[in-house]
């Protein structure tokens, strides 16, 4: 069997470094919450933009290609900063997250309705499931996203915004690689046998 054949029985590949791409996707995050911390809001605001639009850029050019669900959050981390700093309202900014995982879950639920599981054409390249198991994995992360929305409700309202911003980073994060790790489950549960010998 030539390598080529070999790398195509072993199921899908993922070329992107992961610890890289989460370093990108963190990082405008940290740029946020480290510029509010030694300022403000507003300049943090600024800062959270512009490392958006880098962090992209790099991924454009590192991997070929930005991920759809960065690309949709960054878009709106720049429309909502956009407003934010031009109103001088930090109500935007602080919407943002609620707006952007309405639209996912949205989506994802829409999709399921079709009888489309779109996780599939985000992660077809990285994981190999049955329908099945690409149905619930689509249903379970839409349900999350819809969580995300209703706490990141709670907590601008209820917090201060320093601590709405510090929860961002040190509860919204850990809460969705819990989330991730749990799903590991279903993962295999449903995994495609992709052993030529089998």
């Amino acid at each position: 069997m030539s390598q080529l054949d070999t790398k195509s029985a072993a199921g899908p590949q993922n070329a992107e470094p992961p610890l890289l791409k989460f370093l990108l996707e963190l990082g405008p995050l940290v740029v946020f919450f480290i510029v509010n911390a030694r300022a403000d809001i507003f300049w943090g605001t600024g800062c959270f933009v512009v490392a958006t639009i880098v962090s992209l850029t790099a991924s454009r050019i590192l991997f070929g290609k930005i991920p759809v669900m960065p690309l949709v959050s960054g878009i709106f981390v720049v429309l909502f900063g956009s407003l934010t700093l031009y109103l001088q309202d930090e109500l935007f900014i602080k919407l943002k997250p609620t707006i952007v995982n309405g639209i996912f879950a949205s989506i994802l639920f829409g999709g399921l309705l079709l009888g489309h599981s779109l996780l599939k054409y985000l992660f077809g390249d990285v994981f190999a499931l049955t329908a099945e198991g690409w149905r619930k994995l689509t249903f379970r992360w839409a349900c999350f996203f819809v969580f995300l929305a209703m706490l990141n409700e709670v907590t601008w309202r209820l917090l201060s915004t320093d601590a709405w911003v510090s929860f961002k980073l040190f509860g919204i994060m850990p809460i969705t690689m819990a989330f991730a790790i749990s799903q590991v489950g279903l993962l295999k549960r449903y995994a495609l046998d992709t052993d030529p010998n089998n």
